[in-house]
């Protein structure tokens, strides 16, 4: 990640510099913003690799900034936030949001965060996924568990392959329903439930405790390297 150019939004002083020393520690380019306005000319002029962008801005809300730069810009941005109400939640992964992390935050979260939403991006040199003990072919449809093949339906693959294509994003339920789904499903969450459900005792060591797909409360669901978090 040495190098990557990441864009810093926040209008309190003391986070600001507080991630700038933080991130420029680790090897990124940090610059920083304090406003909606300042972000959007930011990111225009000089395109970052990332953007850290707080929820709150004294002349606009960060998700409304998110949304403007989804009109161009594809690269991660991750939301940060005092405002820990599960809508607002939504409303920033709705609008573009690659991840939401509430304040008070620990850092290392935040750039382990930064780091897999970087990883999700660079070019994969392979159509083979590898998450932890799970490996996903995309050009033969084939799935293996600690090498094992493991059998899916159309619909538990689909539902698989978007969470790997995503690891470590946050992806709300109606994302993840009108892509596997369709476009006309975006309400029935009791449809992506059972199948959760189902792709778990597949795939999960334990599904009672899942470590690879895992769920966030009325918001969603994340694939994780269970690996790395056991």
């Amino acid at each position: 990640m040495s190098g990557m150019r990441v864009l810093v939004v926040d209008d309190e002083p003391q986070i600001l510099r507080a991630l700038q020393l933080k991130l420029s520690s680790e090897g990124y380019d940090v610059e920083t913003a304090r406003t909606a306005e300042e972000t959007l000319t930011a990111a225009a002029a000089r395109p970052p690799e990332a953007v850290i962008l707080d929820l709150l801005l004294p002349d606009g809300r960060g998700t409304d900034v998110c949304r403007e730069l989804r009109q161009w810009y594809s690269a991660p941005i991750l939301v940060l936030s005092a405002v820990g109400d599960e809508s607002e939640k939504v409303a920033a992964l709705d609008a573009g949001a690659d991840d939401y992390v509430t304040k008070p935050f620990g850092v290392e979260e935040l750039l382990a965060r930064l780091r897999a939403a970087l990883r999700r991006t660079a070019p994969s040199p392979q159509p083979v996924l590898g998450i932890g003990e799970l490996e996903i072919d995309l050009e033969r449809r084939l799935v293996t568990m600690s090498g094992r093949p493991v059998a899916l339906t159309r619909i538990e693959y689909d539902l698989l392959r978007l969470l790997a294509q995503n690891e470590g994003k946050l992806l709300t339920h109606p994302t993840i329903l009108r892509e596997v789904w369709g476009p006309a499903y975006g309400q029935e969450s009791n449809y992506l439930h059972v199948h959760v459900s189902h792709l778990r005792r597949k795939i999960e060591p334990d599904p009672a405790r899942p470590r690879y797909v895992l769920t966030e409360p009325g918001i969603g669901y994340r694939l994780v390297d269970a690996t790395k978090t056991a």
